[in-house]
């Protein structure tokens, strides 16, 4: 693989515009190439191929650098006969370095100085950018420590509740999100209390100020010894800062689990009562701190990974120079690279080795092995068996949808006598299997595309680290779906078209019912098989959604609400089971639902339910973010809502009063969503934008993407 690709590859996808632009450089040396093709010079590929293969970097740099004189009219004595770097600092600013090229006076010379200018820009907005980074990582270092000291303390004070002369009143670790996690703390036993307690709290500092104490003590290696056991003693005291109890005095600490009837309380109570603290809740917050810990060490790594790639990436433009123009430029510029605040800084090393000693001296009881695959996951494994059997599962349902259109039109089923009330009452029992599959399938497209672009979807949504499902799993799932809903209405014709079954209707209606019935046993099945973090994920959700604006709106939350206003029809098709089931006479397939008042009733109810799900997370997030966009999105739902309703009335009693309700409500709504939709979550009609028509950042750098899904998505 070339190298412009495999970096482009390896970019963090918020960071993109970050990194430099190594296809633009690329693209101005081949304007340098051209030029000096124009006036005749040699071809640095010809003058090359004698001294051995292109792919030998190593052997053709020598190669030019010796080639120099006979190219340039005299042997080059030094390298900054060439360019010239230097550091210059700006007014009450970060410096910023500049590249001085000697022969600009040169034929073409225009062209690389072009160059050299636009590499200055680049390397300037990477190191500019990696600076920002690392002071907003030593930062947020500064604050993981202090929740390290109250999660510390708060450990003591559970064990041992009047420790420090004081019970424990409440308290919590904010900003993170709650990821489970197996977390063991270091037990507590001595016959010296205060002393025992403060060797436990001692901590490893994340800051500036203990990798100061670090080099300082690399500066002292050759005190004596005396020296060492006295004033070491004192700068290991700094380092390994002990956690003082009375950081619980001043900190408040709340994981109290967000329920229903929590949420209900803190409405009617103005404030919350003091919480008696169990190992329960410690717990939950050793949850929130491990994932912290992950989510910190993942940022450090990336920003390792930045500073790597951009290194690598001046090298490389570097080096297609020197083969470009023959000239031996490289090693004084990356040099400079090296020198520089971004090839010399060490402050993120050290940092992820403080995180990497913390998280296992406090997360994982010592266990280096297990605290660094908390820390590093590895990357799922792709198991041929999954490809295999969703490979064989779509094979099947293809077959399988190929024997049922054939055997319709053969036997002419449509058109037979019991053809309509096969329509009205068989049909949209097996059609809710067709949206769950339409919707799987749907689903799975999504998350390759998510992992396409590099999009980090399982953060995003908060899923059990290496359980979230990937494309292929979601896959194999709708496609073993469609395998037996598919083999159900094939069995279902077959059983009525056989005269030796023919008799035995009672059963034969019974087989949705019986696969329905095994699709809820596996979704709620309470054994580890077939994905059951997924599930109970899902099932998590939804409960969220049903008990809306009880719950905290979480992204996954309001996320299934939104898909589940899609699934409208297959809502309704779920009430038809129940009236066709139970109070119709499923056994000669007839229902009486059209005539029921409760069915007009829940009619009208469920194809309300998924916006209400909505409408009520929009109030939810009003009342605590305050945000005024909610109330306008809150709105586009309560039309919704009205409209949907007009429109069943209409359908159910016709009128032209209904009718004329139903059109303005219903035009009302569209506007309103059409408008949310493309202005807001599309990003839309955006003037000022990088991107016209679209907002500034897009995961998809191909802009006609947006453009498709937007009609498509407004069409269907």
């Amino acid at each position: 693989m070339k190298f412009g690709k495999e970096f482009a590859a390896q970019m963090v996808q918020e960071w993109q515009e970050a990194y430099m632009n190594y296809n633009h450089l690329k693209t101005i040396l081949k304007d340098v190439l051209r030029s000096r093709t124009l006036r005749g010079a040699p071809s640095p590929v010809a003058a090359a191929t004698s001294h051995g293969s292109l792919k030998r970097r190593v052997s053709l740099y020598r190669a030019f650098s010796g080639l120099t004189g006979r190219y340039r009219g005299s042997p080059r004595k030094s390298e900054d006969e060439v360019i010239l770097v230097s550091a210059v600092q700006e007014n009450g600013g970060d410096e910023h370095y500049q590249t001085m090229f000697l022969n600009a006076s040169d034929e073409g010379g225009e062209k690389e100085l072009v160059f050299f200018r636009s590499l200055d820009d680049e390397f300037n907005k990477v190191i500019n950018f990696y600076k920002n980074k690392v002071e907003e990582v030593m930062g947020e270092a500064d604050d993981l420590s202090k929740q390290m000291d109250a999660l510390i303390a708060l450990r003591i004070r559970v064990d041992d509740p009047v420790v420090g002369g004081s019970n424990i009143a409440n308290l919590a670790v904010p900003g993170f999100s709650s990821v489970s996690a197996s977390v063991v703390h270091p037990p507590i036993n001595s016959t010296n209390p205060g002393w025992s307690r403060m060797e436990v709290i001692q901590e490893v500092e994340m800051s500036a100020e203990a990798n100061s104490e670090d080099s300082n003590r690399g500066t002292n290696n050759e005190n004596s010894n005396t020296q060492r056991k006295t004033n070491g003693y004192k700068k290991d005291m700094k380092t390994f800062r002990p956690a003082s109890l009375e950081v619980l005095d001043h900190v408040k600490i709340n994981v109290e689990p967000e329920t229903p009837v929590s949420t209900v309380k803190n409405v009617i109570s103005s404030s919350k009562s003091e919480l008696s603290y169990s190992k329960e809740e410690l717990r939950k917050a050793e949850e929130l701190m491990t994932h912290a810990f992950v989510e910190f060490y993942r940022k450090l790594r990336l920003l390792k990974s930045y500073c790597f790639l951009n290194q690598l990436a001046f090298s490389k433009i570097m080096k297609k120079y020197d083969k470009i123009t023959v000239r031996n430029a490289s090693k004084s510029y990356l040099n400079m690279v090296d020198d520089s605040y971004l090839g010399s800084s060490d402050e993120v090393t050290k940092l992820m080795e403080r995180v990497e000693a913390t998280f296992i001296k406090h997360f994982s009881n010592g266990n280096h092995r297990k605290g660094m695959n908390t820390l590093r996951p590895k990357p799922k494994k792709e198991r041929h068996r999954i490809t295999f059997s969703m490979g064989f599962f779509t094979g099947c349902s293809a077959a399988l949808l190929i024997a049922l259109v054939v055997l319709i039109h053969a036997r002419d089923i449509l058109n037979s006598e019991g053809g309509p009330k096969y329509m009205d009452n068989i049909f949209p029992l097996y059609s809710l299997f067709g949206f769950v599959v339409l919707h799987m399938l749907m689903y799975s497209a999504n998350i390759y595309f998510w992992k396409r672009y590099r999009i980090n979807y399982a953060f995003i949504f908060g899923f059990k680290q290496g359980t979230e499902l990937g494309y292929r799993e979601v896959l194999l799932l709708a496609s073993g779906l469609s395998v037996l809903a598919l083999g159900g209405v094939l069995s279902n014709l077959d059983m009525e078209m056989d005269p030796r079954t023919k008799s035995f209707t009672a059963i034969t209606e019974l087989i949705p019912l019986a696969l329905l019935t095994l699709v809820l046993v596996i979704i709620f099945c309470p054994f580890n098989v077939i994905y059951r973090s997924s599930r109970y994920f899902l099932i998590h959700c939804a409960l969220h959604c049903l008990f809306a604006p009880l719950y905290k709106v979480t992204l996954p939350d309001f996320f299934l609400a939104d898909q589940l206003t899609s699934q409208v029809q297959a809502l309704r098709n779920l009430e038809f089971y129940i009236c066709y089931y139970g109070w119709g006479d499923f056994t000669t397939r007839t229902n009486t639902c059209s005539g029921s008042k409760v069915f007009e009733s829940f009619y009208f109810v469920v194809a309300m339910i998924p916006y209400w799900f909505r409408f009520l997370q929009c109030l939810r997030r009003l009342f605590e973010e305050r945000d005024s966009g909610q109330a306008y999105n809150g709105l586009k739902y309560f039309l919704i809502i009205v409209a949907v309703a007009a429109r069943t009335a209409y359908d159910l009693r016709m009128g032209m009063t209904l009718k004329i309700f139903a059109a303005a409500t219903s035009g009302a709504a569209t506007i309103m969503a059409t408008y949310w939709d493309i202005v807001v979550d599309w990003g839309l009609l955006q003037r000022d934008s990088r991107n016209p028509w679209l907002r500034d950042k897009l995961a998809i750098p191909n802009r006609s993407v947006y453009f498709v899904a937007m009609v498509t998505c407004y069409i269907a």
